[in-house]
């Protein structure tokens, strides 16, 4: 029987045990394993949906350079897509930027998140590193203590327990480890008050640009993610069911807002999945209680107008990685003292930085005299971004960069 296979109750220690077999707990994985710390991933999915469930595409200069630091970015080199360009189509007319070109002159890649955990789950499974699919945690007990536990319950429901030196908690916004969180713990939190209808669409990319179109009927964005495979997002009713548009719907909603009569056709395809999608940000500070370490959606949850989820889970996973490995292989805890601090430095600052393009790209709701004023100043940052190169820059920098 392998690893994967086993019942949560036959494998009950670890130095480490992660939650969660995202981009953040798979790469905290694969770094501590490869520097010989014991540690387990309990997942609550099965295998095949670990490995298919679709997110975000776009990493960052900085995300590639920690995979590739660690021997994890074989699959994103070979297959992975260089992207540097932005098309803005508004009332006013349209504009592309080249922010590879400006800035700091770093581009995206552009490379599925399921693609990208499936190499970091090969890679770690290849590598020896134990890992218990359907295994969902319920609570992590004692985190104030030298030795927290973690329950858990198979997918029989039969309890397990697995006990630790540290918890890292990369299980999401609506794990375990955050419902742990001692009493007082802050959590900061905002609601945008936008929807999107999030899209998979079997149809090539229709722009050679991620495209983002503003209009009177809301926003619209059009996302590569292979040559035949399409991200588009829709601002959509609130509380509204993902299947309440039909298809032809969806794309005459699409071929409007994109002003495919000004710029081109769309191509059409079957939808794949939809996905209703909230903006919503929040914070949990700090990131560390006694031995339980956040990391991920977990620690924060940025609005995805941005694409800063799973480059901050990366990042993270890389500065709690290396904090762990000097505590528990050389007795230094420096680096874990002072791991929330990091994050938190950007964490705040990607979620800035997607304030400010949910922002950009939606008009306001409200009273009459209250929504010109904000239209007004939001056609104005649309049109400084046109014209000024000190914005420019400025856009290159935080959009791939954290």
């Amino acid at each position: 029987m392998t690893e994967r296979q086993k019942s949560p109750a036959e494998q009950q220690s670890a130095d480490v045990v992660i939650l969660g077999a995202g981009p953040a707990g798979l790469t905290l994985g694969n770094i501590l394993h490869a520097a010989g710390i014991d540690c387990v991933v309990l997942e609550r999915a099965d295998d095949a949906h670990v490995r298919t469930r679709a997110r975000a595409g776009f990493l960052a200069a900085n995300t590639v350079r920690v995979l590739e630091r660690h021997g994890l970015a074989d699959g994103l080199n070979r297959r992975g897509r260089p992207h540097g360009t932005c098309e803005f189509r508004t009332e006013d007319g349209s504009f592309r930027l080249d922010y590879g070109t400006l800035g700091r002159r770093e581009l995206h890649t552009v490379y599925p998140q399921q693609d990208l955990v499936t190499d970091l789950l090969a890679r770690y499974l290849d590598a020896g590193g134990r890992i218990a699919f359907q295994a969902e945690a319920q609570t992590v007990r004692d985190a104030d203590g030298p030795r927290p536990t973690v329950t858990v319950r198979d997918a029989e429901g039969r309890p397990g327990l697995w006990r630790a030196r540290y918890v890292a908690g990369c299980d999401g916004r609506h794990g375990a480890a955050r419902r742990s969180l001692p009493p007082g713990t802050r959590r900061h939190h905002r609601d945008h008050g936008v929807t999107w209808l999030g899209l998979l669409a079997e149809a090539p990319p229709s722009m050679d640009a991620v495209g983002y179109a503003m209009h009177p009927d809301g926003f619209a964005g059009h996302m590569a993610r292979t040559a035949d495979i399409t991200r588009y997002y829709l601002q959509y009713e609130p509380g509204a069911p993902a299947d309440a548009w039909s298809e032809k719907r969806i794309w005459a909603a699409l071929d409007r807002r994109m002003r495919t009569d000004e710029h081109g056709p769309l191509h059409h395809g079957r939808i794949l999945q939809r996905s209703v999608i909230h903006l919503e940000s929040d914070v949990v500070e700090q990131l560390r209680h006694g031995s339980l370490l956040l990391a991920g959606d977990a620690a924060s949850l940025p609005a995805p107008a941005a694409a800063k989820g799973a480059n901050l889970a990366v990042l993270e996973a890389e500065l709690l990685a290396e904090a762990l490995i000097d505590e528990l292989r050389r007795g230094d805890s420096r680096a874990l003292d002072g791991y929330s601090a990091r994050c938190l430095a950007h964490i705040w600052r990607a979620q800035e930085f997607a304030h400010w393009m949910i922002q950009f790209l939606h008009s306001p709701v409200g009273p009459a005299g209250e929504s010109f004023f904000h239209e007004s100043m939001r056609r104005s940052r649309v049109e400084s971004l046109r014209t000024s190169r000190t914005h420019q820059d400025w856009f290159a920098e935080n959009y791939v960069g954290l």
